[in-house]
Protein backbone atom coordinates (compact mmCIF):
# COMPACT_ATOMS: atom_id res chain seq x y z
CA UNK A 1 0.00 0.00 0.00
CA UNK A 2 1.18 3.56 -0.90
CA UNK A 3 1.56 5.80 2.11
CA UNK A 4 -0.10 5.94 5.49
CA UNK A 5 -3.10 4.46 6.41
CA UNK A 6 -4.53 8.05 6.27
CA UNK A 7 -3.94 8.56 2.34
CA UNK A 8 -7.58 6.92 1.46
CA UNK A 9 -8.83 9.39 3.36
CA UNK A 10 -7.02 12.17 2.23
CA UNK A 11 -7.73 11.23 -0.82
CA UNK A 12 -11.29 11.11 -0.63
CA UNK A 13 -11.56 14.18 0.69
CA UNK A 14 -11.23 16.21 -2.15
CA UNK A 15 -13.84 15.04 -3.71
CA UNK A 16 -16.69 15.41 -1.22
CA UNK A 17 -18.09 18.69 -2.54
CA UNK A 18 -19.99 19.11 -5.67
CA UNK A 19 -18.91 22.23 -7.47
CA UNK A 20 -21.47 23.96 -5.91
CA UNK A 21 -20.08 23.75 -2.81
CA UNK A 22 -22.18 21.24 -1.07
CA UNK A 23 -21.25 18.37 0.96
CA UNK A 24 -21.87 15.01 -1.13
CA UNK A 25 -23.18 12.30 0.92
CA UNK A 26 -21.22 9.04 -0.78
CA UNK A 27 -17.71 10.89 -0.97
CA UNK A 28 -18.50 12.13 2.97
CA UNK A 29 -19.18 8.45 3.94
CA UNK A 30 -16.85 7.10 1.53
CA UNK A 31 -13.94 8.73 3.91
CA UNK A 32 -16.08 8.36 7.33
CA UNK A 33 -15.66 4.62 6.23
CA UNK A 34 -11.67 5.45 5.24
CA UNK A 35 -10.64 5.99 8.37
CA UNK A 36 -11.65 3.39 9.72
CA UNK A 37 -8.66 1.27 9.06
CA UNK A 38 -6.93 3.71 11.21
CA UNK A 39 -9.43 3.03 14.57
CA UNK A 40 -8.91 -0.31 14.11
CA UNK A 41 -5.46 0.00 14.83
CA UNK A 42 -6.27 0.78 18.38
CA UNK A 43 -7.68 -2.06 18.94
CA UNK A 44 -10.08 -2.92 21.85
CA UNK A 45 -10.01 0.78 23.10
CA UNK A 46 -12.12 1.73 20.22
CA UNK A 47 -14.76 -1.09 19.92
CA UNK A 48 -17.31 1.44 20.66
CA UNK A 49 -16.66 4.24 18.91
CA UNK A 50 -15.98 1.72 15.54
CA UNK A 51 -19.30 0.29 16.20
CA UNK A 52 -20.85 3.43 16.22
CA UNK A 53 -19.29 5.04 13.62
CA UNK A 54 -20.08 2.18 11.45
CA UNK A 55 -23.75 2.15 12.82
CA UNK A 56 -23.94 5.91 11.91
CA UNK A 57 -22.69 5.17 8.63
CA UNK A 58 -25.00 2.34 7.33
CA UNK A 59 -28.01 4.50 8.45
CA UNK A 60 -26.94 7.61 6.59
CA UNK A 61 -25.67 5.05 3.26
CA UNK A 62 -29.43 3.17 3.76
CA UNK A 63 -30.71 6.43 2.98
CA UNK A 64 -29.14 7.69 0.49
CA UNK A 65 -29.24 4.25 -1.38
CA UNK A 66 -33.22 4.81 -0.90
CA UNK A 67 -32.64 7.45 -3.46
CA UNK A 68 -29.13 8.45 -4.40
CA UNK A 69 -30.68 11.72 -6.80
CA UNK A 70 -32.92 12.67 -4.03
CA UNK A 71 -30.20 12.32 -0.88
CA UNK A 72 -27.56 13.21 -3.56
CA UNK A 73 -26.64 15.86 -0.66
CA UNK A 74 -25.88 15.42 2.63
CA UNK A 75 -28.02 17.52 4.04
CA UNK A 76 -31.21 16.82 1.65
CA UNK A 77 -31.81 13.82 3.92
CA UNK A 78 -32.00 16.02 7.24
CA UNK A 79 -34.30 18.79 5.91
CA UNK A 80 -36.72 15.39 4.91
CA UNK A 81 -36.79 14.65 8.64
CA UNK A 82 -37.00 18.30 9.43
CA UNK A 83 -40.41 18.61 7.45
CA UNK A 84 -41.64 15.28 8.29
CA UNK A 85 -41.15 15.88 12.24
CA UNK A 86 -38.71 12.70 12.81
CA UNK A 87 -35.64 14.54 12.77
CA UNK A 88 -35.17 14.09 17.07
CA UNK A 89 -35.76 10.35 16.31
CA UNK A 90 -32.91 8.24 17.81
CA UNK A 91 -33.06 6.34 14.83
CA UNK A 92 -33.11 9.43 12.69
CA UNK A 93 -30.50 10.27 9.62
CA UNK A 94 -30.08 13.74 11.58
CA UNK A 95 -29.04 11.77 14.78
CA UNK A 96 -26.94 9.30 12.74
CA UNK A 97 -25.10 12.45 11.00
CA UNK A 98 -25.04 14.36 14.75
CA UNK A 99 -23.05 10.91 15.99
CA UNK A 100 -21.22 10.43 13.33
CA UNK A 101 -20.07 13.91 13.70
CA UNK A 102 -19.48 14.25 17.15
CA UNK A 103 -17.57 10.76 16.57
CA UNK A 104 -15.07 12.10 14.08
CA UNK A 105 -14.39 15.46 16.14
CA UNK A 106 -12.95 12.90 18.74
CA UNK A 107 -10.69 11.16 15.87
CA UNK A 108 -9.44 14.71 15.36
CA UNK A 109 -8.88 15.68 18.05
CA UNK A 110 -7.02 12.63 19.59
CA UNK A 111 -4.81 12.94 16.54
CA UNK A 112 -4.14 16.76 16.87
CA UNK A 113 -3.34 15.51 20.68
CA UNK A 114 -0.64 12.88 19.25
CA UNK A 115 0.58 15.62 17.18
CA UNK A 116 0.79 18.29 19.86
CA UNK A 117 1.89 16.42 22.40
CA UNK A 118 4.61 14.36 21.80
CA UNK A 119 5.27 13.33 25.58
CA UNK A 120 1.26 12.39 26.12
CA UNK A 121 0.78 8.81 26.25
CA UNK A 122 -2.26 7.22 24.23
CA UNK A 123 -4.53 7.06 26.93
CA UNK A 124 -4.30 10.96 27.86
CA UNK A 125 -4.43 11.97 24.31
CA UNK A 126 -8.03 9.73 23.59
CA UNK A 127 -8.82 11.59 27.28
CA UNK A 128 -8.17 14.80 26.52
CA UNK A 129 -10.03 14.92 23.28
CA UNK A 130 -13.26 12.45 24.79
CA UNK A 131 -13.55 15.71 27.74
CA UNK A 132 -13.26 18.38 24.96
CA UNK A 133 -15.57 16.12 22.26
CA UNK A 134 -18.19 13.55 23.52
CA UNK A 135 -18.15 13.61 27.04
CA UNK A 136 -20.94 16.21 27.30
CA UNK A 137 -23.34 14.84 25.22
CA UNK A 138 -23.08 11.24 26.83
CA UNK A 139 -24.81 9.99 29.79
CA UNK A 140 -23.66 8.44 32.83
CA UNK A 141 -23.01 4.86 31.05
CA UNK A 142 -21.86 5.55 27.80
CA UNK A 143 -19.66 8.13 29.81
CA UNK A 144 -18.60 5.30 32.35
CA UNK A 145 -17.86 2.51 29.17
CA UNK A 146 -15.66 5.05 27.53
CA UNK A 147 -13.32 5.64 30.39
CA UNK A 148 -12.66 1.78 30.82
CA UNK A 149 -12.01 1.67 27.74
CA UNK A 150 -9.97 4.46 26.97
CA UNK A 151 -7.46 2.53 29.52
CA UNK A 152 -6.87 -0.35 27.23
CA UNK A 153 -5.17 2.26 24.99
CA UNK A 154 -2.01 0.95 22.86
CA UNK A 155 0.83 1.58 23.76
CA UNK A 156 1.63 5.25 21.58
CA UNK A 157 4.79 4.02 19.59
CA UNK A 158 3.27 0.81 18.55
CA UNK A 159 0.07 2.26 17.24
CA UNK A 160 2.48 5.01 15.41
CA UNK A 161 4.75 2.08 13.97
CA UNK A 162 1.76 0.35 12.66
CA UNK A 163 0.19 3.04 11.44
CA UNK A 164 3.00 4.54 9.45
CA UNK A 165 2.89 2.76 6.46
CA UNK A 166 5.17 4.13 3.53
CA UNK A 167 5.07 7.48 3.91
CA UNK A 168 5.11 10.43 7.14
CA UNK A 169 2.54 9.41 9.24
CA UNK A 170 2.72 12.99 10.94
CA UNK A 171 2.33 14.88 7.88
CA UNK A 172 -0.52 12.86 7.29
CA UNK A 173 -2.11 13.02 10.08
CA UNK A 174 -1.75 16.78 10.19
CA UNK A 175 -2.86 17.05 6.86
CA UNK A 176 -6.24 14.86 7.62
CA UNK A 177 -7.35 17.12 10.12
CA UNK A 178 -6.60 20.42 8.55
CA UNK A 179 -8.90 19.03 5.71
CA UNK A 180 -11.55 17.02 7.51
CA UNK A 181 -11.89 19.42 10.51
CA UNK A 182 -13.92 22.50 8.37
CA UNK A 183 -16.37 19.41 6.69
CA UNK A 184 -17.01 18.77 10.52
CA UNK A 185 -17.26 22.37 11.79
CA UNK A 186 -19.73 22.41 8.05
CA UNK A 187 -22.10 19.93 9.76
CA UNK A 188 -22.08 21.63 13.22
CA UNK A 189 -23.15 24.38 11.61
CA UNK A 190 -26.22 23.33 9.63
CA UNK A 191 -27.19 20.84 12.22
CA UNK A 192 -27.11 24.53 14.63
CA UNK A 193 -29.04 26.36 11.90
CA UNK A 194 -31.94 24.13 12.47
CA UNK A 195 -31.71 23.94 16.32
CA UNK A 196 -30.42 19.96 16.40
CA UNK A 197 -27.09 20.03 17.24
CA UNK A 198 -27.40 19.85 20.93
CA UNK A 199 -29.07 16.61 20.78
CA UNK A 200 -27.77 14.42 24.38
CA UNK A 201 -27.31 10.53 23.77
CA UNK A 202 -30.46 9.00 25.58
Amino acid sequence: MEGTVFSPAIEGIKHVKSEEGEILTKSFLNVCQQILPVIDKFGAAMTLVKADIGGNITRLENKYLSDPVKFNHLYSMIRVEIEAKTAKASSSCTNGLLWLTRAMDFLVGLFHNLLKHKDWTMSQACTDSYTNTLKKWHGWLASSSFTIAMKLAPDRKKFMDVIEGAGDVHLDMERFCSTFSPLLEENHKFLASVGLDDLKAS
